[in-house]
């Protein structure tokens, strides 16, 4: 006991200081370079072999066993840029009554910090029941195609992943996924003054009030319902011309009880603009509530609950939850920060998680 209260006091103290190293390191999403270089740093102090792929990089521990089933504990090293509402430096990663802010603290600084010293701690026991493979990713932001789902082929067989992100150390067992349509309304040009052509606008008109009145009528347990936002519309180019195309695009969160596919399909059966999505990619993710991880977390007194934010859990084809210290609604907020008691309830939880799970 004596023991593992020492370990978590030196496993604080290190990770507080990498993180404001981190921090100190500017890693906007795509430029993340310089931050990967810190953790190739770390890996060589800590005596951790490593692999890199483009800004990706991974270590995996030390006994590793094909028989064994492989852990994921990942999150990512990049960030928005800084809003012009911060009061301070972004990147002085400055220490205020228990508070330590800056760019990325929060998001996702300290709990991808947090994962490395679980990890680390572990790397070298040999009789672990899972394998462990910690991952530092790019792109998250954007969920970019050189981040996580560019690295996931480079590994071993994934039976479950641990994605560290700011939810108060609550267990994200399911996560909302994101598909953006744009849609095209057709008309017909004409001089206005003379009531000629087919108003585009009038048309996408008629489409937009469905989308603002429909409800899908499956809803999942823990992601509630899907919701649809009109969030960019664009038609015409001067004020005497019926405009013959109006384009609008819509955000839509989707739930565990659609596919991507099945989305667009019921869309096309209810409006005349036509409908393009962006992105197939980001898919709504769950777990199932009697998998080895819900229960470790229930033992553990961990709350589970249903994440309406979009992580890198959108691009794993494998079980999945999301964990971590610090809360999701300081992300992207001026003077981001974490605390340093969540950095130490992080390494803590994150540590008795995976002491209790049996895969």
């Amino acid at each position: 006991m004596i023991q593992e209260q020492k370990w978590l006091t030196n496993a604080y103290l290190e990770t507080v200081k990498r993180l404001q190293m981190l921090i100190a390191t500017p890693s906007l999403s795509k430029t993340e370079h310089d931050a990967v270089l810190l953790f190739e740093n770390w890996f060589a102090q800590d005596k951790i072999d490593y692999k890199r792929v483009l800004n990706n990089v991974y270590c995996i521990n030390l006994y590793f066993d094909e028989s064994k089933p492989t852990i994921l504990l990942n999150s990512h090293t990049d960030t928005v840029k800084a809003n012009s509402g911060y009061t301070k430096n972004p990147y002085e990663a400055s220490i205020i009554n228990n508070q330590i802010f800056g760019l990325g603290a929060n998001d996702a600084g300290g709990p991808l910090l947090c994962l490395y010293a679980v990890f680390k701690r572990f790397y070298h026991e040999a009789n672990l029941p899972y394998n462990l493979i910690f991952a530092a990713t790019a792109e998250e932001e954007i969920s970019g195609n050189n981040g996580v789902s560019a690295l996931i082929k480079h590994l071993p067989t994934i039976n479950l992943a641990i994605v560290g992100e700011p939810t108060g150390m609550q267990l994200a067992i399911a996560e909302k996924g994101l598909l953006v349509i744009d849609c095209v309304a057709k008309g017909k040009a004409g001089h206005a003054a003379r009531d000629e052509g087919e108003n585009a606008i009038y048309k996408a008109l008629k489409d937009i009030k469905w989308f603002e009145e429909f409800k899908f009528p499956k809803t999942s347990e823990t992601l509630g319902a899907v919701k649809t936002n009109v969030t960019v519309i664009q038609a015409g180019t001067q004020h005497n011309v019926v405009p013959e195309q109006c384009t609008f695009t819509v955000d839509i969160r989707t739930n565990d009880q659609y596919t991507h596919k099945e989305i667009i399909t019921i869309v096309k059966q209810h409006i005349t603009s036509t409908v393009t999505p962006r992105s197939m990619r980001l898919q709504s993710s769950r777990i199932t509530t009697n998998h080895p991880i819900v229960k470790a977390a229930q033992q553990l007194g961990i709350k589970t609950y249903g994440s309406p934010t979009l992580s890198d859990q959108a691009l794993m084809r494998f079980n999945s939850v999301k964990i971590g210290p610090g809360e999701s609604a300081r992300s992207h907020q001026a003077d981001e920060f974490i605390l340093l008691d969540e950095i130490k309830q992080g390494i803590k939880l994150y540590h008795q998680l995976l002491k209790h799970l049996q895969l």
